[in-house]
């Protein structure tokens, strides 16, 4: 609490910004995303609650859904006039100020007004009815923003005609994304429903696709900075988890740019910011070999958009301190620097960066660079470009081709609509869609689904035909599951199935929800169904990180990949908060206790950014796939073999769920290895858990046979060589291990017989 007297200027301050008007963006990759209807669906919502609101200058582009959500709205008529043959509209400010409503709706944020006017643009328009008191809520595409819009004209060649400048989000009380699949979108196009008017660009898939990551990605970053924001005021220190930030730590020496292009292949395959540190000696000139190596480190930096950040050494005992402290400060979450050049021996009179690193790191995991540059070459491996396998398409198929291929064409489609959190609106969305689905004939059930007494969502379950559940005895009570076998002989084209991640009740043919799917799916009907980015296997260790909740439901993220369409429904906190309070999520018993514990700001601050990173990365692998295009993220153009020691249970399931996303992310096989004599210290039960976690992930595992612990080391590197592994994940150990300076300690004698490859240390958990 501070005492200190406010003075008139920060009242007077403080009562204009009272009296400000509000400002809402809703943002979309494209036209056709559904910007329009969101903010007048908003607007009704609003009138309903006796908020006085009016429409000006909204493009319904004759959509009868969009249309149909003007009914009952004021509107106010815009100026029309010409630009190029066609009709523009700009707002008639003074009218407005006369009728002077609490809210505004109107389209097009980066609209350029006539000559003459006002004001030269609507964001100033805007300004000025905000000024009044006016709140508004408006729409924008992602490439209509200065900055996105040269980085959509390079992948899509679309063109925005007019743009605002990059900070117009930062003036903005809430952004919202209006995501939509690129098959959505054009499903849209082909049936008219856009126009004619259509950018041809935007009927290609993959630009839609380049248009959508990059309006997740920028939505990701400003929801990091509100993220950042909050834990400073909470007074949290390092990584969230949600992002990334490498930092690569080098000197002015010849292997200091191999470092860094290292860490920028890191980074960008992570989508994370990129920051490199040296640590120079005080009063120390550099020697002129020195000063070559600093401008050329200079300007790598400056082309690969990396921080450069030069530091003053304390000595090099005191450097593992300040690389821990620089971590915390700056939220970093890997380290990448060089494997050790000193043997033990010179390590224990010198003292070992590496090993202080392992002794105070928290949260971010270290990752030490293979030396050989030899070794480097052989693992570049050229991406194929798209076109370049031009006698693939004449190849015949093998018999095991042919039948997964036949099998996919039999299999229904599959839709997902995902979120960052309970409540968002994804099931409400999948009954929409599910009814207009029913409109044009199509024959559609509803499989299962859980309104949990939400009004909104149980008016738009409308005609739907409910199949009945099953009912079983569980502990003398009646419970009921979703009737998979009713589905199936019911044999609808389309079932809607809520909940994936949910458990089935013991007894029940498959212990999973989304088991229970893939069965209807190879059924050949099409399955439309919901799931929360916490429920997601490869990010349970990241959630709980997060939030401190252990989700305990969870589905394989293949689930994630095998779908042919995934759709985010975004909500910001603030709107999610608000609905809790209001009942439209739990009931009134369990309210408080939900804002006090799982929907605290925070957790969804981050439990949004990660869901929109999640599915950034989704669609840049999309796009990899699709035509070998390159994506925004470039090509990854390394062999990987990614190989994870198994020392002990403790953290053995963090460790196969980072090795799994690692992999995923680097295209690269990846296997993982235990030893029997980790089986001693503990159950059989939890080497299942870890064999069947890891072959769930998609990655192979192996027991390997040893008679005592000083084996141990050497058989893993023995395996990993053997394998031709590029890079090797192990444990960071508890800290009175790794601080002990016994040159037995299980980690440094895997990095010292690991120096030709990569070694990525994962970093134990705050606790």
């Amino acid at each position: 609490m501070t005492y200190r007297r406010r003075t008139p200027e920060e009242i007077l301050h403080y009562i204009e910004q009272i009296q400000r008007g509000k400002l809402k963006v809703l943002i979309g990759a494209a036209s056709g995303t559904g910007k329009t209807y969101h903010m007048l669906r908003e607007g009704q919502l609003l009138r309903s609650q006796g908020i006085d609101v009016i429409a000006c200058a909204v493009t319904t582009s004759q959509r009868e859904a969009t249309m149909e959500q003007l009914e009952g709205l004021e509107c106010l008529p815009s100026i029309h006039w010409m630009k190029e043959g066609r009709v523009r509209e700009d707002l008639p400010l003074e009218r407005i100020l006369q009728r002077n409503p609490e809210v505004m709706l109107v389209d097009n944020l980066a609209h350029r007004n006539r000559e003459g006017a006002q004001n030269a643009t609507r964001l100033e328009d805007i300004r000025f009815l905000m000024n009044h008191g006016i709140s508004v809520i408006t729409t924008i595409n992602v490439y209509e923003l200065a900055g996105a819009d040269r980085i959509a004209q390079e992948h899509t060649g679309i063109r925005a005609e007019d743009t605002v400048p990059p900070d117009t989000l930062d003036m903005a009380d809430e952004v919202r994304l209006i995501d939509v699949s690129p098959e959505t979108l054009l499903k849209r196009i082909e049936a008219g429903l856009l126009g004619e008017e259509v950018h041809p660009a935007i009927c290609h898939r993959d630009n839609v696709a380049v248009l959508r990551e990059l309006s997740l990605r920028l939505m990701a970053d400003g929801v990091s900075d509100m993220l950042d924001k909050h834990r400073m005021l909470q007074g949290l220190n390092g990584p969230s988890g949600a992002a990334e930030r490498i930092l690569v730590s080098v000197q002015y020496h010849w292997n200091g740019s191999i470092y860094i292009r290292r860490g920028q292949q890191i980074a960008k395959r992570l989508n994370g910011e990129l920051i490199v540190v040296v640590y120079v000696k005080p009063g120390v000139k550099l020697t002129q070999e020195q000063a070559a190596f600093k401008r050329s480190i200079e300007q790598l930096c400056d082309k690969i958009g990396a921080e450069l950040l030069e530091l003053t050494s304390l000595g090099r005992r005191r450097l593992a301190g300040q690389l821990a402290e620089l971590a915390v400060e700056r939220k970093i979450t890997r380290i990448v620097m060089g494997h050790s050049k000193m043997s033990a021996w010179q390590e224990m009179r010198k003292g070992s960066i590496i090993r202080g690193l392992l002794c105070k790191l928290r949260n971010t995991d270290l990752f030490l660079v293979a030396d050989s540059a030899e070794t480097e070459g052989e693992r570049i491996m050229s991406m194929r470009s798209a076109g370049s396998d031009r006698g693939s398409s004449f190849r015949r198929p093998s018999n095991e081709e042919a039948v997964k291929r036949t099998e996919h064409l039999r299999r229904g489609s599959f839709k997902i609509y995902i979120g960052a959190a309970p409540g968002v609106g994804k099931t409400y969305t999948m009954l929409r869609e599910g009814n207009q689905l029913r409109a044009k004939g199509i024959d559609i059930v509803v499989g299962l689904l859980e309104t949990h007494g939400r009004q909104e969502t149980e008016e738009q379950i409308g005609s739907l035909e409910l199949i009945p559940r099953r009912k079983l005895l569980y502990r003398q009570t009646e419970l009921e599951e979703m009737d998979t076998r009713a589905i199936i002989e019911r044999n609808p084209e389309v079932v809607l199935i809520d909940e994936l991640a949910h458990t089935n009740i013991p007894g029940s043919r498959y212990k999973k929800r989304y088991e229970d799917m893939m069965e209807i799916l190879e059924a050949g009907i099409s399955v439309i169904t919901t799931v929360n980015v916490q429920h997601l296997e490869s990010l349970n260790d990241a959630i709980e990180q997060l939030t401190g909740i252990r989700v305990r439901e969870r589905v394989p993220d293949a689930i994630l990949q095998m779908a042919d369409e995934i759709e985010l429904i975004d909500v910001t906190p603030q709107m999610l908060r608000q609905r809790l309070k209001e009942g439209k999520i739990y009931a009134p018993a369990k309210i408080e206790q939900s804002l006090n514990s799982f929907f605290k700001m925070g957790n969804l601050i981050a439990l949004r950014e990660l869901a929109l990173r999640e599915l950034a990365d989704d669609v840049d692998e999309r796009l990899e796939s699709w035509e070998h295009r390159t994506s925004l993220r470039g090509p990854w153009r390394r062999k990987e073999l990614i190989f994870v020691c198994i020392d002990h249970y403790a953290e053995a399931e963090r460790m196969i769920r980072r090795g799994f996303r690692l992999a995923y992310r680097l295209k690269a096989e990846w296997y993982v290895a235990c030893t029997d004599y980790c089986t001693m210290r503990g159950s059989s039960a939890e080497l299942e858990q870890i064999q069947r976690l890891t072959e769930q992930l998609g990655g192979r595992f192996e027991l390997l046979e040893i008679s005592r612990r000083t084996e141990i080391a050497p058989a893993f590197l023995a395996r990993a060589t053997e394998l031709g592994a590029s890079q090797m994940i192990i444990g960071q150990s508890g800290a009175k291990r790794a601080c002990r300076l016994s040159r037995s300690s299980m980690s440094m004698r895997l990095l010292r017989g690991s120096a030709m490859r990569d070694v990525l240390i994962v970093a134990r958990s705050e606790t």
